[in-house]
C-alpha cells in the first residue's frame, strides 16, 4: 500500500511541478514561471506526496464565498488509479462543499472520473475558451 500524504503546502519545487505537468503532457509545463505563479496564487492548492516526491496536485480559483473553479487536477501516470485524485477532490470538498457553484472543465477520461466524484453536466452549458495549448 502506498503511503500518500495530502497537503495544502505551497512549498513546492518548480522542477517537481514541471515534471508532473510534463508527465501528463500538459502544455502549461512549457510556461514554468507562469505555471508556478498561477499555482502559488490559487485560492487553494492541494498536493499529494509519496515520501518527498510530488505525485499529484489540484488547485482552485475562487471568489472566496460563492463560486469556485477547479482548473487543474493531475496525478503522475504511474500513480493513477490509486485513489489519489479522489483524495485531492475530497480535500477540496472539505473547503468548498457549501459553495453555491463548483465548476470545472473536463474532457476525455476525466469526464468519468469527475462524474464518479459527484459532478454532472451543467444543463446545456458548453465549455468555451481561448486556449493556446494543443492537448485537447
Amino acid at each position: 500500500m502506498l503511503n500518500i500524504t495530502i497537503s495544502d503546502t505551497k512549498e513546492i519545487d518548480l522542477a517537481q511541478i514541471v515534471k508532473l505537468y510534463e508527465a501528463n503532457e500538459w502544455s502549461a509545463a512549457k510556461k514554468p514561471n507562469e505555471l508556478y505563479n498561477a499555482l502559488m496564487n490559487s485560492h487553494s492548492l492541494i498536493t499529494a506526496w509519496c515520501s518527498n516526491q510530488l505525485i499529484g496536485l489540484g488547485n482552485a480559483i475562487s471568489d472566496g464565498h460563492l463560486v469556485v473553479y477547479y482548473p487543474h487536477l493531475l496525478v503522475l501516470p504511474e500513480y493513477q488509479g490509486n485513489g489519489i485524485g479522489k483524495m485531492i477532490v475530497n480535500k477540496m470538498q472539505e473547503k468548498y462543499k457549501n459553495y453555491h457553484m463548483q465548476m470545472l472543465t473536463a474532457d476525455g477520461k476525466a469526464i468519468e472520473f469527475y462524474e464518479k466524484n459527484g459532478f454532472v453536466t451543467a444543463g446545456n452549458t458548453k465549455s468555451m475558451w481561448i486556449y493556446s495549448g494543443n492537448e485537447h
